[in-house]
């Protein structure tokens, strides 16, 4: 008569952590936990978006921070998500992963030069824990058209993944599937293939507290930030049965909890780019001040560099992008890394006068200027109101909603309502964030792998951009006197 032996495999995972540098010590001391505790019948995986250069570690670093705390933490693998794909480019990511010691398992994506995966990367993984046998796939959001840009070809995750699972799905006791996709594609994905035991998800920041289950596979998501850990336990009675999801969920991490050695090489990492943000770009005769209310030089010198950079005679940019004044003197790299943190990108679209209109009627009015924003690579707090280049606008903040633009004056003449404008902006607009009818721009044209502060850079050099910020775009005008 045949022994049956209980197996049991348990999985810990993070996603989206987004540089948190504050939870990684935390995550790393509860990991090596449940590590002593479990042996090699664990599981450690991350779903993507671990770095955000928004944290002045990743920044001063490209990347360097995270892979190292990854290492010590000890991951069994990990995938990529947009912000490691799409806020660095193709080199500086691979110098990054050069040093990683665990696999970057990602399906979808390959160099367009090449037609192949970079070195760094596999677009599958087995694994044997504790004798069982574990597929591991990978795919992340195919932003196709920004990934194009950069030198890379973004696949489509399904058909990727439906070739892979009928090769992998036979030589594997569990298959996993780690996918940066967000929680409406996984839900798909376990419509579409039941042989798939787990997905683990990100990029929606969903939480799962317990895992959702659609037919035989679970579905997992531990939120974002590293405030969560999320863990799923697969069990099987015999080798003749199939495993299944016997417990999950999320748990807290505790803040009380910190391994030593990865707090120490946050901190060795955060004197290391402090010093290399410590570049001065520029040297200033003033301050510039910045508003989200109505116009400001800090504002309007951003929108002159988006202008510049683009070739385009005007230019629209919400003033949040900004989170405080230029001080004058020396301005380090490290100084408009903060003031500019967001991963974004200029792009030339064509526009309507019409729609460029109703945009500057809209950051008139409170909704707009003090609208908090979150997402499409927004970094700040606030959408703020639009600052401009390229026009000249009368107002009078008495009149009514929408109707407190009198004339828009274009090099040449009045704005056009039916004309088609070319303008530089931003793509973050072309997701339908903030101004939403910037999102009725045509041809577009993305312009990577330059960020905002990136373009700042390059006007602070130009002679003469520091006096141009300071005339004004936005002219007032009251009401005539002997008029209701």
């Amino acid at each position: 008569m045949e022994m049956t032996t209980r197996q049991t495999l348990t999985i810990l995972h993070t996603n989206d952590i987004h540089s948190h540098f504050g939870s990684m010590p935390s995550i790393a001391a509860m990991i090596k936990e449940r590590r002593a505790a479990l042996g090699d019948a664990l599981l450690v995986l991350d779903i993507g978006d671990h770095m955000d250069r928004m944290a002045p570690e990743t920044e001063g670093t490209l990347g360097g921070a995270n892979v190292d705390v990854i290492n010590l933490t000890g991951y069994d693998a990990i995938t990529i998500g947009n912000n490691e794909g799409l806020t660095f480019t193709p080199d500086i990511i691979e110098q990054a992963y050069a040093g990683i010691h665990c696999p970057v398992v990602c399906g979808n994506m390959i160099e367009s030069a090449t037609g192949v995966r970079p070195s760094w990367m596999k677009e599958s993984l087995i694994l044997d824990k504790a004798g069982i046998k574990v597929g591991l796939l990978g795919v992340t959001a195919p932003f196709t058209e920004f990934y194009r840009l950069l030198g890379w070809d973004a696949l489509d995750p399904f058909e990727v993944l439906g070739e892979q699972i009928a090769a992998l799905r036979q030589q594997v006791d569990v298959l996993i599937v780690m996918s940066h996709l967000g929680l409406p594609s996984d839900e798909k994905l376990a419509s579409q293939f039941p042989e798939i035991d787990v997905i683990l998800g990100g990029h929606t920041h969903h939480v799962l507290e317990k895992p959702l289950r659609i037919g035989n596979t679970a579905l997992c998501g531990a939120g974002k930030f590293g405030t969560l850990l999320g863990e799923v336990t697969l069990t099987r009675s015999s080798s003749h049965e199939p495993f299944r999801v016997s417990s999950g969920g999320v748990i807290p991490v505790d803040q009380t909890l910190l391994d030593e050695k990865v707090t120490s090489a946050i901190a060795l990492h955060r004197r290391q780019a402090e010093r290399a943000l410590e570049s001065t770009v520029a040297v200033t005769d003033r301050e510039l001040g910045i508003a989200y209310d109505q116009e400001s030089p800090f504002g309007n010198l951003l929108a002159q560099s988006v202008s510049h950079f683009t070739g385009t005679a005007i230019a629209l940019v919400n003033a949040g992008q900004l989170l405080g004044a230029l001080p004058q003197g020396v301005i380090s790299k490290g100084m408009l890394h903060s003031l500019c943190p967001s991963p974004i990108n200029a792009c030339v679209m064509k526009l309507r006068g019409r729609d460029i209109r109703l945009a500057l009627e809209q950051s008139l009015l409170p909704e707009f200027a003090d609208k908090p924003m979150t997402g499409f690579g927004f970094r700040g707090k606030v959408l703020g109101t639009l600052c401009v280049e390229g026009l000249e606008i009368e107002y009078d903040p008495d009149r009514a909603p929408y109707d407190k633009v009198m004339h828009i004056r274009v090099a040449g003449g009045i704005l056009e309502e039916q004309e088609e404008y070319t303008v530089g902006t931003l793509d973050m607009f072309t997701f339908r964030a903030g101004y939403k009818v910037l999102a009725n721009g045509t041809e577009l044209r993305f312009m990577l792998p330059e960020f905002l502060r990136d373009l700042i850079e390059m006007e602070l050099k130009r002679p003469g951009a520091m006096e141009e910020c300071f005339a004004a775009r936005w002219l007032q005008v009251s009401k005539q006197s002997g008029e209701d």
